[in-house]
C-alpha cells in the first residue's frame, strides 16, 4: 500500500490545519483495476465525498482505524498517466476542506485468445436478434441502478473454491471472426456446483439471457455490482437480500459457453473491473 500526503487546497483552514493521509491499494494501479482509498483528514470530519476519473462516490468511517475508506476503479480502457483524485470534507463546524493528488496509472497489457462456439452466438438468426436487443434493454435497465447505500461489509470470498481458467481483460475471437473482451473471471467447475454470493446484497436480476445463460446480478451498494453467469440453477430470486457466502444458484454451461464454468464479473459505475484484484484486497 502506497502513502500519500496531500496539503490541504481550499479556504481559510488551510493556514492552520495539518497534511492529510491519502493511501491506495493496490500499490500499483493499472487499467482495469478496483481500487481501496483510505484517507485520514486533518479535521474532524461528518462526511467525506470523492471524484476520480469522472465518477463521485461517498467514503464510509472505518471506526477501529480512524480513517475513511471507499472502493473505486479504473475502467479497462482507462490510459495511463497521472488522474486527479479530489476529496471534500466536511467539517462538525459544517466547514468544507478540501484536498488533490494525482493519482498514477500504469497500463496492463492483456493477450488473446481463439475459441470456438455455436455458430447461433456469432450469427444469431432474426428471432435470436431479437431475444438479444430485449436482453440488452433488460440488462441497461439493470445496470442503471445504484443504491446509495453500501451494503457489502469486509473482504469479499470467491464464489467457488476452484481454479481460475481464464482471466480478466483477454481479448477473445470467436469463430476466428468476432472479438470481445473478457471482462470477469472464469472459474473451472462442472456443471451443478454451488455458486456462492461474494458479499452482502440484493438481487437485481436471476434470469436466462441469451449470451449470459443462467444470469444473476447483486447491488453491493454505491454502484457496484457483481455478476454470476451460465448458471443452471438459481436458489434466489429478484429482490432478496443475500449475506456473503450464501449459496444463490449452480454452476452451468448455458449461453455463450465454451463448456461448464463460472464467470464472475465486478461492475462499478459503469465500468468493468478485475474481479481477482477485488478478492484479494482485505476490506474494513
Amino acid at each position: 500500500m502506497l502513502f500519500l500526503l496531500c496539503v490541504l487546497a481550499e479556504n481559510a483552514l488551510a493556514k492552520s490545519a495539518a497534511n492529510w493521509s491519502v493511501q491506495y491499494e493496490p500499490a500499483k494501479v493499472v487499467n482495469g483495476s478496483p481500487v481501496l482509498f483510505r484517507v485520514t483528514a486533518p479535521k474532524t470530519a461528518s462526511s467525506l465525498t470523492g471524484s476520480w476519473l469522472g465518477h463521485e462516490f461517498e467514503f464510509s468511517f472505518d471506526q477501529d482505524r480512524k480513517k475513511w475508506f471507499a472502493l473505486a476503479g479504473a475502467g479497462q480502457d482507462t490510459k495511463p498517466g497521472s488522474y486527479p483524485l479530489e476529496l471534500h470534507a466536511k467539517t462538525s463546524a459544517e466547514q468544507t476542506i478540501s484536498c488533490y493528488k494525482k493519482i498514477p496509472i500504469k497500463q496492463q497489457k492483456y493477450p488473446r485468445v481463439q475459441l470456438t462456439v455455436p455458430g447461433k452466438y456469432t450469427a444469431p438468426s432474426p428471432e435470436e436478434q431479437q431475444l438479444i436487443a430485449q436482453d440488452k434493454k433488460t440488462k441497461e435497465e439493470i445496470f442503471h441502478t445504484v443504491s446509495a447505500e453500501r451494503a457489502w461489509q469486509g473482504s469479499f470470498v470467491p464464489p467457488s473454491d476452484a481454479p481460475i481458467s481464464e482471466i480478466f481483460g483477454i481479448q477473445r475471437v470467436f469463430n476466428g471472426t468476432v472479438q470481445s473482451t473478457h471482462q470477469g473471471l472464469d472459474f473451472r467447475v462442472p456443471s451443478g456446483t454451488p455458486v456462492l454470493a461474494v458479499n452482502r446484497g440484493r438481487i437485481l436480476l436471476a434470469r436466462q439471457l441469451f449470451f449470459e445463460g443462467g444470469f444473476v446480478v447483486i447491488d453491493h451498494g454505491q454502484g457496484l455490482l457483481t455478476l454470476y453467469l451460465h448458471m443452471s440453477e438459481f436458489s434466489v430470486k429478484e429482490g432478496d437480500v443475500v449475506k456473503k457466502g450464501q449459496k444463490i444458484g449452480l454452476s452451468g454451461g448455458t449461453g455463450r459457453a465454451t463448456g461448464p464454468h463460472l464467470h464472475l464479473a465486478v461492475r462499478w459505475q459503469g465500468v468493468y473491473l478485475n474481479p481477482e484484484t477485488l478478492l484479494e484486497m482485505r476490506l474494513p
